[in-house]
């Protein structure tokens, strides 16, 4: 029998039950019991829910109140000591670490003032986790009993569940060393964090786990030969603690450039994403020894679209022929977290796109089918091997995806259109008409998103306002905030975005091509979740997206007001786009769609625009090759072809947040200005590595995901620190991010004191 697995299910709740109790904790309005309840609620929901779809093989441990690999940090005691010094509940030092804490003395504790650590994508996800920080004095040991506690909750249950945890060398790989061990190598703490995996493999045993998935991610990266050498220290070492039987599990990626690392490996067996990369199966087959089974994951846990039965039977079949029905387990290609929790919910969406859409609660009778399909034989399901079909050829025939005219405008694209008039030099003395002083200070996007604001917005979408009404209320928001600007100080404004629902959707809503959910809810950091929009079809503007507030804007105000737009790679990478034409076609109908935007910008007297590209980053091939250069170039001139139509008055910008980034990537945008998120970063090495940056730059001066206040000598040190190794004369000074996230009180009071530090150094170099 081909037994059916998930690698782990979404946390956050079909209702963002997560989110509203995590924010309740924070607001002081929950007790940290309450808070507890719901995430134990959550858990026996996805377990039974799980179960009843006829799933054999569940996750458990894949639950977390803001990121699995922050909980590990918490679990193995990588505490840096500013954070462990306030001997803080368990559930506080896991937020303090990640969204930073301060509050003021009381009587019976001392005053909390600590930023948060760093935050960096989960490889090529919107998925961010919070990147482990070791010291040469780390001591690795068990604070807690979270993965056996959570099997235990399920076993209670009556559900047999398999561990997960991210492994050892992974775990490593993906951190870096805190500001106070800047020469150690992580990788090097690997004989001295093997005994605490192995004690807690040991009491997962003694609980009744036969079982746990080892995720090692890295193992699809270019890595070091002692990070390859490392996997045969970790598990030979694991495997003789006589724990549980290990499976090691890879995903977002080829392992084969490293199966040299993991043949051999004491392991019950392997886990391969065969969605994104089928033609690993070969070699992966060939290092099995005859004891061990092979995991094939062909349900897509990144994306929304139906899993065609008749090609992912036939892969497994194919993978049977080779091994053995009873030594292959139909799964997942990863976990489910990165896909909304279910389709039940969404009543809004046309019945004939729906039927094109899988969410995780259906991907579960997906994989249960599958592996139904391959032991009993088709005929066991022929019922949803009929409606599957049916589907399939529904969405391939449907005039929904298709555009004549994007596809020809997208044939004719020429090299021209990707390159702006004149060099950066030209442009930057065609500017002088800003009148934008030495040391700019400006925000990266979006203000406050008030309780009104959602207020006002959900009664326009239900009809409840005239389009006069919310227009009228938008143009006050948009008037506060430029008000709010003036008086703190700065010197090149944005509207504040009051209008925006989100930094994708909202373009989405706007354009041609793209379908919305209601509940379609992902995590992306904490309880920061996005609703993805779906590309459907060809992209196209139907008509200006952001010219009318942007003009309104910039007429109430004599500073230089920015128009602020999504660009085309980070529209796609946030969204789940088609998987029938390649991402490089999209993009460019993106970049087409958006050049006519910023035209319009441009002739409506708006002449600084921020074209944001987070995302650019995200996409690039997790290796090295042929396959990356190609990204690069087409994600580059997608950029380029959305910004180069202007003239060189106009003062082109772009933003780029928690990734790690390629100054050389950032340098062929020829964007004249950048901001670059930076307040988390220790490392002098990465100002060096932009200190080159022939235009000019904002790297963030304070982390908008804490509502910590940063004082204005704390912004003297840093900008301080960054002129020790970059030009003054290109310097811009931002925070980290867009403000929406929040408060008014926080934000005036770090924008303020940011200013005030902006004009210190502006009068000390006059």
């Amino acid at each position: 029998m081909v037994q059916s697995a998930v690698l782990g299910f979404p946390r956050i709740g079909a209702q963002r039950e997560l989110k509203k109790a995590t924010e309740s904790y924070w607001a002081g309005k929950i007790s940290a019991e309450d808070l507890l309840k719901v995430g134990k609620d959550l858990r026996e929901k996805n377990w039974k829910l799980q179960q009843a779809a006829g799933v054999d093989i569940i996750p458990s441990n894949d639950f977390s109140f803001y990121d699995h690999v922050l909980d590990l940090s918490l679990l193995l005691n990588v505490i840096p000591e500013r954070y462990s010094k306030y001997n803080l509940p368990a559930l506080d030092t896991l937020f303090a670490m990640g969204r930073g804490l301060q509050r003021p003395a009381t009587e019976t504790s001392p005053a909390v003032d600590v930023t948060a650590l760093e935050m960096v994508k989960w490889f090529d996800s919107n998925y961010h986790y919070v990147r482990p920080t070791f010291s040469k004095s780390v001591e690795f040991k068990l604070n807690s009993n979270k993965p056996i506690d959570e099997f235990l909750e399920a076993k209670a249950l009556g559900i047999h569940t398999r561990p997960v945890l991210v492994g050892p060398v992974s775990y490593l790989y993906l951190g870096k060393a805190d500001k106070d061990s800047l020469d150690l190598e992580p990788i090097t703490l690997l004989e001295k964090l093997l005994p605490v995996y192995a004690e807690l493999l040991a009491k997962l045993k003694e609980a009744g786990a036969d079982t746990v998935q080892i995720d090692e991610p890295v193992l699809v990266l270019d890595l070091p030969e002692n990070v390859k050498a490392a996997y045969k220290v970790a598990f030979e070492y694991l495997a003789k603690a006589a724990g549980p039987k290990l499976v090691l599990t890879t995903y977002f990626g080829d392992v084969v450039p490293n199966i040299d690392a993991i043949k051999g490996l004491p392991v019950a067996g392997f886990h391969a994403d065969f969605v994104r990369v089928p033609g690993q199966l070969d070699a992966l087959v060939d290092i099995l020894e005859p004891s061990q089974f092979l995991s094939v994951g062909i349900v897509n846990g990144r994306n929304i679209w139906k899993a065609d039965y008749a090609k992912a039977i036939a892969f497994v079949q194919k993978a049977i022929a080779k091994v053995g029905a009873e030594r292959v387990i139909v799964a997942t290609s990863s976990s489910l977290l990165h896909t909304p929790v279910t389709l039940d919910s969404e009543k809004k969406i046309s019945p004939e796109i729906k039927d094109w859409f899988s969410f995780a609660t259906q991907k579960l009778s997906e994989v249960v089918v599958i592996a139904k399909a391959v032991t009993s034989g088709p005929e066991s399901v022929a019922e949803e091997l009929k409606a599957n079909a049916a589907s399939i050829a529904a969405r391939e025939s449907s005039t929904i995806t298709n555009n004549v005219e994007v596809q020809a405008r997208v044939k004719a694209i020429t090299p021209e259109q990707a390159k702006r008039k004149s060099p950066f030099a030209a442009r930057l003395a065609a500017q002088k008409h800003l009148n934008i002083p030495a040391f700019p200070t400006t925000t990266i996007g979006s203000f406050p998103q008030t309780k009104d604001i959602r207020i006002m917005r959900n009664k326009f979408t239900k009809g409840e306002i005239t389009p006069e009404e919310y227009e009228k209320f938008i143009e006050k928001e948009i008037a506060d905030v430029v008000k709010f600007q003036e008086e703190v100080g700065l010197d090149v404004l944005v509207h504040g975005e009051p209008e925006r629902n989100d930094m994708v959707q909202y373009f989405g809503e706007k354009l041609n091509g793209f379908a919305f959910t209601t509940n379609g809810w992902v995590q992306s950091y904490g309880s920061r979740y996005v609703r993805p929009p779906i590309i459907v079809g060809d992209v196209s503007r139907p008509g200006p997206i952001t010219v009318k507030e942007s003009k309104y804007a910039q007429s109430i105000t004599k500073l230089p007001m920015k128009g602020m737009l999504t660009g085309p790679v980070t529209c796609l990478r946030w969204s789940f786009p088609r998987d029938d034409i390649a991402p490089k076609v999209q993009a460019q109908q993106l970049a087409l769609a958006l050049r006519d935007e910023v035209n319009d910008l441009e002739a409506a007297g708006v002449y600084v625009i921020q074209v944001d590209e987070p995302a650019i980053r995200e996409g690039l091939p997790l290796r090295a090759g042929a396959e990356r250069d190609d990204y690069v170039n087409w994600a580059v001139e997608s950029f380029r072809l959305s910004t180069s139509g202007v003239e060189d008055k106009t003062q082109i910008h772009s933003h780029f947040c928690y990734s790690d980034l390629d100054p050389n990537h950032i340098k062929a945008l020829d964007a004249d200005v950048v901001s670059i998120e930076f307040s988390k970063k220790d490392d002098a090495n990465y100002i060096q590595e932009f200190s080159q940056y022939p235009n000019h730059i904002g790297l963030g001066l304070f982390d908008i995901h804490s509502p910590r206040v940063p004082a204005k000598e704390e912004f003297v040190t840093r900008i301080g620190d960054i002129l020790k190794v970059y030009p003054k004369e290109n310097l811009w000074v931002n925070p980290d991010c867009g403000l929406k996230t929040r408060g008014w009180t926080e934000t005036r009071a770090s924008l303020t004191n940011m200013v005030e530090a902006a004009k210190e150094f502006r009068a000390q170099y006059a």
